[in-house]
């Protein structure tokens, strides 16, 4: 034990200490010097320790209570700070050194710190206002040294409250933000992702008719002459007529440069036309760039994603979400979610035996032999009719004549998806996934094949046709396309589905409600945006079409599904279900419209009568005769060296192509790297609790041998208690012994 004297030389030297300067050492040897004289802890280092390191432990025990105690008095009387109380100088000590370890850190990290403290509420908050006091008195002090840092810090401040209102802001207008919820409780996630794609694709159309219509059709609209056509409701239809005079077809167009009267600014509108779509086309390529990043990123590389989110789904809870539906609805997505967890874990444990696995083939393979068949076929006919529609439509004068194209177009892409779909009858696929991906890759081999073939009929018959203006009878055939499309999904959402129900629930109770086919609606959503990428050059009002289809589509699609359509029998989660939408919308869709274009663009000559690039040998030569005219000023040689290094150049395309792949090729390592380490993870603590298992079973078998020893110490020692005779006997011998020993003793004495 330390004596009086050494506790208050130690008590000295630490008040000698600079304030905010405490060396761990004389803390620990201060407070170890105040606990042992004040609680006359007698005790030698022979009886406590049994070595140096016990000896530094047991210090660091007796120091650990007032050190807390300290910080406790400290934290509740803020204005003790730098100020002499009647509480002993180590506290406050203690207190100004946890003050100054928390003033160089950020507000961030300053926050995480005291957040970790095991203190109180109150104690947090008073701590925080003193270490905001402190390092306000710092500030005032170095202010001319840190006016930068200031600025800064104050700018990352307004930057991070900012985006944080904004995007608070997007969620709170966020389009059927309250409708998504209710989809996804009670339908699941499979079924939100079509909705959540549609929703996707309408922000993407309204961005481009803003832009469109910003650049192309405003300027347009200052020099355009009046409309002396008939407008009879049948245009809506089939496009002609009243709308060929208008701004909703390339051939109404200008070739001239708007300029004022007074002499200002002019507008080129080829060049506008031009950069106008290639603008919409780029930012389109770099947003499903992006929006594939960050859907693969979230849904295959995250750690998070291979826990399938248990951790979220019991342990999380928005106690935000007070309203009593709310709470209902929440508490319906995480059922649904821990379902569809539960069952994608069932269905990843099945085994099918080699005879099944035989069976499961073949039925594959008879499946995409006739989907590839009925696919070829759809393809012949439709070339076969598109060919022939020229001369078909010069028979016929009839104004509805056009539409038979669009209706036997419309009648394949809703009659071949059906078929595809009863093939899973037959195919019977284990995990709801697989199905729904194998559906997709069909009937986008349909879809496309299609809109390929039509593609290569207007690039190489009607524009080569020689007929007048064939920019706008190819915007027309698209828009009829697309309304045809739409009346058609229209038509199935309301009668189809609504007759199915009819059946299933009152003629033919067996088969019940249908289930929502993913697969198909999704597809005709890539579909429509095919034609509208497509359309946007020769019809460029197409996305402000394809806009209002989608705010309808979205309606009809909800009241049906709630009204037609019972909950997936195999629940399963589809979050990584838009990463596959949005790569097939990227490829083959988007990639097929950027050749067509580009074919249009470099390879085909335009109309001599009609459009912005009237007399022009090729659309391209508008860009060289604007990049000549640029090359003549020295001002702007930096526009023609990007052009001819960058834009121009092959090579620079090659280069950005194999960027691309290289930064796929490493986020699938990624990815594959993180499901091994996953699996191995996975399989250590399977090992561990087997080791815990084999310990648990040692530890048991100890404890048995240990009952069974004392039980028979225990029953040894009952039979001697049982057995009094020979008890005399001992003690008589003993009494013997005692006497022996005495007078051996004596004699000694004696001797």
């Amino acid at each position: 034990m330390l004596s009086d004297d050494q506790v208050n030389e130690i008590i000295v030297e630490v008040e000698n200490v600079p304030s905010g300067v405490v060396p761990e050492k004389m803390l620990v040897n201060s407070s170890f010097g105040m606990v042992s004289s004040a609680s006359d802890i007698d005790v030698t280092d022979s009886q406590s320790f049994s070595s140096p390191n016990d000896k530094k432990s047991k210090q660091l025990l007796q120091f650990s209570t007032p050190l807390n105690e300290s910080f406790s008095q400290t934290l509740h009387s803020p204005g003790s700070v730098g100020i002499d109380t009647p509480c002993t100088s180590h506290e406050n000590l203690q207190g100004q050194k946890l003050i100054a370890s928390l003033i160089p850190m950020t507000s961030r990290d300053r926050i995480k710190a005291i957040r970790t403290q095991p203190r109180t509420m109150e104690e947090k908050r008073n701590l925080k206002k003193m270490v905001d006091k402190e390092k306000s008195k710092q500030s005032r002090r170095m202010l001319e040294l840190n006016c930068c840092a200031q600025c800064l810090n104050s700018i990352s401040r307004a930057y991070r409250r900012s985006k944080n209102s904004l995007s608070e802001l997007l969620d709170s207008i966020s389009l059927w933000q309250k409708t998504l919820k209710v989809i996804g409780g009670k339908f699941g996630t499979s079924v939100l992702s079509y909705f959540n794609f549609l929703r996707w694709l309408l922000k993407f159309n309204i961005f481009s008719f803003i832009v469109t219509f910003s650049f192309i059709i405003i300027p347009q609209f200052t020099v355009a002459k009046k409309n002396t056509l008939q407008f009879t409701g049948l245009e809506f239809f089939t496009g002609v007529g009243y709308f060929r005079d208008t701004v909703m077809y390339y051939g109404f167009y200008t070739n001239s440069t708007i300029g004022h009267r007074n002499g200002g600014a002019s507008y080129n509108m080829q060049l506008a036309y031009l950069f106008t779509i290639g603008a919409c086309l780029v930012i389109c390529f770099f947003s499903l760039l992006f929006s594939m990043a960050r859907y693969f990123r979230n849904n295959f590389i995250n750690p998070h994603i291979y826990s399938r989110g248990i951790a979220k789904l019991i342990f999380c809870w928005d106690f935000t979400v007070t309203h009593e539906k709310a709470v209902k609805l929440k508490q319906k997505n995480l059922s649904t979610e821990i379902r569809e967890n539960l069952s994608e874990i069932r269905q990843e444990n099945v085994k099918l035996r080699l005879t099944q696995q035989l069976i499961r083939f073949s039925a594959h393979l008879a499946a995409w032999v006739v989907s590839t068949g009925v696919a070829v076929a759809c393809c012949v006919a439709v070339y076969y009719l598109a060919e022939n529609n020229s001369e078909f439509l010069k028979k016929h004068k009839d104004p509805g004549a056009v539409l038979l194209l669009p209706f036997i177009v419309s009648c394949i892409n809703l009659a071949v998806p059906r078929l595809y779909s009863l093939f899973r009858l037959v195919e019977r696929y284990e995990m709801p996934r697989h199905e729904v991906y194998t559906l997709l890759i069909r009937n986008i081999f349909l879809k496309i094949s299609i809109i390929g073939i039509l593609c290569y009929y207007w690039l190489n018959i009607v524009a080569q046709a020689g007929e007048e203006c064939w920019e706008t009878l190819i915007g027309q055939e698209i828009y009829r396309l697309h309304l045809m499309d739409f009346v058609f999904s229209l038509a199935d959402s309301f009668l189809g589905e609504f007759l199915r129900r009819l059946i299933g629930m009152q003629f033919i109770t067996s088969l019940g409600l249908q289930e929502f086919d993913i697969a198909r609606n999704v597809l005709e959503l890539i579909y429509a945006q095919t034609l509208v990428w497509i359309g946007t050059f020769f019809c460029p009002l197409l996305p402000f079409i394809q806009m209002i289809t989608l705010f309808i589509m979205f309606y009809v699609k909800n009241i049906s599904l709630m009204m037609n359509f019972q909950p997936p029998s195999k629940a399963w989660r589809a979050s990584q279900m838009m990463t596959f939408f949005i790569f097939l919308l990227f490829f083959p869709s988007f990639t097929g419209v950027l050749c067509t274009l580009a074919i249009t663009i470099w390879r085909l000559k335009p109309s001599a009568d009609c459009g912005p690039f009237r007399g022009l040998p090729f659309f391209i030569y508008s860009i060289y005769g604007w990049i000549d005219t640029l090359s003549k000023r020295p001002s702007y040689l930096w526009v023609v060296w990007i052009y001819r290094n960058l834009i121009g150049s092959v090579h620079f395309f090659f280069i950005l192509t194999l960027i691309v792949l290289i930064i796929t090729y490493l986020y699938w390592q990624i990815t594959e790297g993180r499901k091994i380490m996953i699996r191995l993870l996975h399989e250590q603590i399977i090992n561990e609790g087997k080791d815990k298992m084999f310990l648990i079973e040692k530890l048991t078998k100890l404890q048995d041998m240990e009952k069974r020893t004392n039980t028979t110490s225990f029953t040894m020692e009952r039979r001697d208690v049982e057995q009094p005779g020979p008890l005399p006997v001992r003690e008589h011998d003993a009494a013997r012994d005692l006497r022996f020993r005495r007078s051996v003793q004596e004699e000694n004495s004696k001797a």
